[in-house]
C-alpha cells in the first residue's frame, strides 16, 4: 500500500522536459511539484519536431492520445533539399518504418506544451495531479539533502529533484560542482513563423516552389547559410529557421541569448543575398523576427549527485541539426518513470541514488553520442577534420528512432558490458 506520507518529487523547470518528467513520475503515493521561474507556465512561439523515438513514448507509453489530438500535430512525410534556383535536388521520405513505432511529428511549441501540461495536471491520470508553482526561481540546490532554495529564500525539499531547467541550468552547477559555460558553436539562427494564408497571398512564387502546406521539411543552402522550413498546425502556419555564421550577427557572444531576441531584417536580407528574391520576400512578411546564438555543452562529468538528476538541455544541450533535443528530453523522462516504476513508498536515499545512477548509465552514452552528432551536423560539408561519430546519416536515423525504452536499452548495454 502507498505510504500516507507521499514520495515527494520536485521538478525544476516547467518547459517540455519538466512536464514530461512530471507525466512519467506521477503515480499513487507520490506528489510531483513543478517549479517554474516565469510567472506564466507557457512556451515560446515556434515550431518543434518530435522524432519517432519520442512520439512513440508520448502516444503509446504515456497514452496521451486525447491531449495530443488537441495539439494539432502534423506527420512529417519527407525531407527535401532545394538549390537557390528553387529546384529540388534531393528528397528523403520520412514515413515511419514499422520498427520505429511512431512518426516524426511537427508541432507548434505552444500547442505541444499545453498538451503536456494538460496531461501533467489531468486528475484522471494515475496518481495526484502535479502541483505547478510559477514565479519560483531557484537560486541554489543542496544535492545531499534534496533541497532547493528559491530567490525568495523559501526552501523546498524532495526525495528526488529533477533538474529540467534548460541550457542555463542552476542545478547543473550544483551537480557538477563548478559553473559550466555554454559553448558558442559558430552559428546563429533567425526564426520566424508566418501564416500560410499570408504567404499564398503575398509570396505566390515561393509557394509554387516550396508548397508550404505540404507535410515536409525543406532546406535551402548557399555557401555558409541555410534555411530549414516546414509547416505546423495542419498547414496553417509555416516556420523558417535561418542558420548563419556568427560573424554575420550583431550579437554579444558573452550574453545569454533568448528565443525573443530581435533580429535585424536588413541584415538578414543582406546575409541571404545569394538566395532568390522570391525567398527573401518571405522574410519581409514576418511580424516578429527572432534570433539567437546557437550554443551547446560538452558532455558533462556528471548528471547526478545525491538526490538530484539533470535531464534535457540541463544535462546534454545539443544543436537542432538532428531534431533530437526535445526527443532526448522525452527519453530522459521515460527513463525516470521506468526506473522508479516500482516505488510506491518514500524511498531511502540509497534507493534513490541507485536508481539515479542506473538512469545515467542507461542514458549517458546515447545522449552524448547524439549530442556530438548534432554538433557535427552543423559543420559545413566542406570542413575537414575527423569526428568521433562513425555512423552514416541513415544508420544514425535508425539508431535514433529504434530506441526501445530505457529498461530494454539498459539491459542490452549491461549485457554488452
Amino acid at each position: 500500500m502507498p505510504s500516507a506520507v507521499p514520495f515527494q518529487i520536485v521538478v525544476v523547470g516547467g518547459g517540455i522536459a519538466g512536464l514530461c518528467a512530471a507525466i512519467a513520475l506521477r503515480g499513487p503515493g507520490r506528489q510531483v511539484t513543478i517549479l517554474e521561474q516565469s510567472r506564466l507556465l507557457s512556451e515560446i512561439g515556434a515550431t518543434i519536431s518530435l522524432q519517432p523515438n519520442a512520439s512513440r513514448i508520448l502516444a503509446k507509453e504515456w497514452k496521451l492520445g486525447a491531449q495530443l489530438d488537441k495539439a494539432d500535430g502534423m506527420v512529417d512525410e519527407g525531407f527535401r533539399i532545394f538549390n537557390v534556383e528553387g529546384k529540388m535536388v534531393n528528397s528523403v521520405p520520412l514515413l515511419s518504418k514499422t520498427e520505429y513505432g511512431g512518426d516524426r511529428m511537427m508541432y507548434h511549441r505552444q500547442d505541444l506544451h499545453k498538451a503536456l501540461q494538460a496531461a501533467a495536471l489531468d486528475p484522471d491520470r494515475s496518481g495526484p495531479p502535479a502541483i505547478v508553482r510559477t514565479a519560483s526561481r531557484v537560486a541554489s540546490c543542496d544535492c545531499a539533502t534534496g533541497s532547493v532554495t528559491l530567490e525568495s529564500g523559501e526552501e523546498i525539499y524532495g526525495d528526488v529533484i529533477v533538474g529540467a531547467d534548460g541550457i542555463h541550468s542552476v542545478l547543473r552547477d550544483a551537480v557538477v560542482g563548478e559553473h559550466i559555460n555554454t559553448i558558442p558553436t559558430g552559428l546563429s539562427a533567425y526564426r520566424m513563423v508566418l501564416p500560410n494564408s499570408v504567404l499564398e497571398q503575398k509570396c505566390p512564387t515561393f509557394c509554387e516552389h516550396i508548397k508550404p502546406r505540404e507535410p515536409a521539411t525543406s532546406m535551402m543552402m548557399a555557401h555558409s547559410c541555410r534555411l530549414i522550413m516546414g509547416p505546423a498546425r495542419q498547414g496553417d502556419i509555416f516556420s523558417i529557421v535561418g542558420l548563419v555564421p556568427d560573424e554575420k550577427m550583431n550579437e554579444d557572444a558573452n550574453q545569454k541569448q533568448s528565443w525573443v531576441s530581435r533580429g535585424d531584417l536588413d541584415k538578414m536580407l543582406d546575409t541571404y543575398r545569394d538566395f532568390p528574391e522570391w525567398m527573401r520576400d518571405v522574410f519581409k512578411q514576418a511580424d516578429d523576427l527572432g534570433l539567437w546564438q546557437l550554443r551547446d555543452t560538452d558532455p558533462l562529468s556528471a548528471w547526478t549527485k545525491g538526490r538530484v538528476i539533470l535531464i534535457g538541455d540541463a544535462a546534454h544541450a545539443m544543436l537542432p541539426t538532428q531534431g533530437q533535443g526535445a526527443s532526448q528530453a522525452v527519453e530522459d523522462a521515460e527513463a525516470l518513470g521506468a526506473f522508479f516504476a516500482d516505488v510506491d513508498t518514500v524511498p531511502s536515499v540509497e534507493r534513490v541514488q541507485q536508481s539515479l545512477k542506473e538512469i545515467v548509465e542507461c542514458r549517458y552514452e546515447r545522449a552524448s553520442l547524439i549530442q556530438k552528432y548534432s554538433r557535427d551536423g552543423a559543420k559545413p560539408a566542406t570542413e575537414k577534420g575527423s569526428t568521433e561519430v562513425k555512423m552514416s546519416p541513415a544508420d544514425f536515423m535508425d539508431y535514433n528512432c529504434t530506441y526501445p525504452g530505457a529498461k530494454t536499452w539498459f539491459a542490452r548495454q549491461t549485457a554488452k558490458a
